[in-house]
């Protein structure tokens, strides 16, 4: 989610670089984020290669200052 907090669409190959994450690692964590509404995921072709990328919606954008705000408190901040 930190990731697509400060990027606008971001797609499969670099996120999974990224986190340094299996194929199925990525999917099943972006599954999971877009049944909850935090994502939106688009597929395309570019040429003849499919192409998924992710970006956050405003839903998961509240979600995850609310989890930041979370952790801050616990930490005493």
């Amino acid at each position: 989610m930190s990731v697509l907090m400060v990027n606008d669409w971001v797609d499969f190959s670099e996120m999974k670089a990224l986190l340094e994450i299996t194929d199925g690692n990525m999917a099943s964590h972006s599954n999971a984020l877009e049944k909850a509404g935090y994502i939106e995921v688009k597929k395309e072709f570019v040429g003849k290669k499919p192409k998924t990328s992710y970006r956050v919606t405003q839903s998961g954008r509240q979600a995850f200052n609310e989890h930041l705000d979370a952790l801050e408190k616990l930490l005493g901040r």
